[in-house]
């Protein structure tokens, strides 16, 4: 398994794990993601913030990271931090932990790079998201409403977000 970011050539298959996202969520919940703009995925491989999970050299797991998210953790965006988000697993390794891996990797990443948290957010009703990222080592921050902005995806309009984090 190795953690690796993305380059322009995964960026087909990135959105393909969108697709198989989305087509999951509608499975399990009453709100999914809207489509994200190219541009968005295009200028986070080119800031090397996407990233890949790879198992005999397929990809696996797909995530990105900022190290800004003002629009959604307000107030509280100042201490250095990771944010993680869009985390996808490709529908065939599923079950295989990803979300703990990662948070392991970024544990890492922050100490490398200084930072003191790790932090993401799911939809503020989502209660078994909210109970596998506790599982996964995450701290629930309580909810959330994020301001209004055209800096975040379409499906962030008018709704709570829970708020997850771990200290490193």
């Amino acid at each position: 398994m190795q953690i690796v970011n993305s380059t322009p050539k995964d960026i087909e298959t990135i959105f393909k794990f969108y697709d198989a996202a989305v087509a999951y969520q509608k499975t399990k919940f009453d709100k999914h993601w809207q489509p994200f703009e190219r541009t968005l995925i295009e200028k986070e491989i080119e800031e090397n913030r996407q990233w890949k999970i790879l198992i005999d050299g397929k990809p696996a797991c797909i995530f990105a990271v900022a190290y800004q998210d003002p629009e959604i953790w307000g107030e509280n965006n100042n201490p250095p931090a990771i944010y993680l988000h869009r985390i996808v697993t490709w529908p065939d390794f599923r079950g295989r932990n990803f979300v703990k891996i990662i948070a392991d990797w970024a544990r890492d990443f922050c100490k490398q790079h200084q930072k003191l948290f790790i932090r993401m957010d799911t939809w503020g009703d989502n209660q078994s998201l909210i109970d596998y990222y506790v599982s996964c080592g995450f701290t629930f921050k309580g909810i959330t409403k994020p301001m209004d902005s055209d800096q975040l995806p379409a499906h962030y309009n008018a709704i709570t977000l829970s708020l997850f984090e771990i200290e490193v």
